[in-house]
């Protein structure tokens, strides 16, 4: 068994991983990194150019993990590409929407390699995938895999509890098992149910690392955390504020979204406007038509009809007068140059009267994580070609990640008690904390950090 991480970095970023088992050689997802541009928002495909890939599998649809998918596509272009059919819904939405923006970006700063593929590559992309449900046993040439059958490799979807269609992949051949956590939580959040991971014994666990240095808040609960972010927005609607929300349009959006509608049955808010992104209700209208087909919480809950956001698109939320007792929930989560949150809070930033609230992860060097970090009288520039301004507006965070927080991954890699644990999808602090705390929690098992396109024998 080899692996090799394919991410060019101990990092978020353009997540992709290449396994390979007796002759099988797979790729667990393909994913563009959010921030960068070029090759270096591409995985390490060079890496691995001289080796035939049977199959690839995406864990789910956030753009780090699909994001580069048709290029990987006409890379191998005999492999097999799987993933949930909600995943591969989401996903064509996706990539169509990533055509857009790279060819926005040729003409922005002169990437003449953009746009990585078409529209019409997309397409024909997506007519390949297969969709396989969950807790179904398949081989790697898209059949089901009887489950007495030990020699063929098999691999297996297990709800994740990230997003809608996420998974984790169960991969089982020879009598050996290796599970990939891809983006997990375990546990639930407004609509999405918590993970329901395998328990049976895993030979190799490739686990990601996302909040490995972020310990949780000593009597931290999400009941708590909901009534303090409904305070927040409460008190800020009472003085007429308006309030940014910065969210990832897949996932996020819908969350908070659900939450808003929860604190108005509950009477805890009064009737406000909402405004989402063009590509967060694309994303919503998807969560709405699979209400009844997936795991969920408030399954009865059409966010598109009972909550009734208005959409804001590039050149309206330039144009849309600021106005109080409104919250924009706009994506992009960590406020890329260009995304709605970023040219919205680049409008409000020096008002002291309206709040941006930060409701989950960004990466410390982005835009989003910059303005958090500096807080109120500091300084930002949120697009590296505009001016910088002083932070006057409030700034509050809260914590609703979707990724499971460190303490539960570290309960559930002891439960399981792999032989061997690939840790990824992580900053280098996280990374290094995980890897401490696992060497002495788990001393019969091998902690790896794998080096970014550096082939590993396991």
């Amino acid at each position: 068994m080899k692996f090799i991480n394919l991410t060019r970095h101990t990092e978020i970023g353009a997540n992709s991983y290449y396994l390979e088992i007796e002759r099988h050689r797979l790729v667990l997802d393909c994913g563009m990194h959010p921030k960068n541009t070029g090759d270096d928002a591409l995985p390490l495909f060079k890496a691995i150019a001289d080796r035939d890939v049977e199959a690839v599998l995406i864990s789910h649809a956030h753009q780090d993990h699909i994001g580069t998918l048709p290029l990987a596509m006409r890379r191998f272009s005999g492999a097999r590409v799987f993933m949930t059919e909600a995943t591969a819904e989401i996903g064509s939405v996706l990539l169509h929407n990533s055509v857009n923006v790279m060819t926005r970006q040729r003409e922005e700063i002169g990437e003449l390699s953009y746009p990585l593929f078409t529209h019409r590559e997309t397409d024909r992309s997506s007519e390949r995938w297969r969709r396989c449900p969950l807790r179904q046993q398949m081989s790697i040439a898209g059949e089901r895999a009887p489950r007495r059958e030990k020699h063929a490799l098999a691999f297996e979807f297990f709800d994740a509890g990230h997003v809608l269609g996420s998974t984790g992949i169960m991969l089982r051949t020879e009598g050996r098992t290796v599970f990939y956590t891809g983006d997990v939580n375990f546990d639930d959040q407004t609509i999405m149910e918590a993970a329901v991971f395998p328990e049976e014994k895993i030979d190799v666990l490739i686990m990601e690392c996302t909040r490995g240095d972020h310990p949780k808040p000593e009597g931290w609960t999400r009941a708590n955390e909901e009534r303090r972010f409904s305070e927040a927005l409460g008190a800020a609607l009472e003085r007429d504020a308006c309030v940014l929300i910065p969210v990832f349009a897949l996932g996020k959006t819908q969350e908070i979204l659900a939450m808003l509608y929860k604190f108005r049955r509950q009477r805890l808010l009064p009737e406000f406007p909402i405004y989402i992104g063009g590509l967060s209700s694309k994303f919503t209208d998807i969560y709405d038509r699979r209400t009844h087909t997936t795991r969920r919480q408030m399954p009865r809950l059409k966010l598109m009809r009972d909550v009734a956001p208005y959409i804001l698109n590039d050149e309206t939320v330039r144009d849309t007068p600021v106005r109080g007792g409104r919250v924009y929930v706009l994506s992009s989560g960590m406020m890329i140059p260009k995304t709605l949150s970023n040219v919205f809070a680049r409008r409000i930033i020096e008002n002291p009267i309206h709040s941006i609230f930060f409701v989950g992860y960004a990466n410390p060097e982005s835009p989003a994580g910059l303005l958090r970090d500096a807080g109120i009288g500091g300084e930002v520039a949120l697009d590296p070609n505009k001016a910088r301004q002083q932070i006057r507006c409030n700034i509050e965070q809260f914590q609703f990640s979707a990724h499971a927080t460190r303490e539960s991954l570290i309960h559930q890699a002891a439960k399981i008690s792999p032989n061997k644990i690939l840790l990824v999808h992580g900053d280098p602090p996280a990374v290094e904390w995980m890897r401490d705390t696992l060497s002495n929690k788990l001393p019969g098992s091998e902690i790896i950090v794998p080096t970014p396109g550096a082939e590993l024998e396991l």
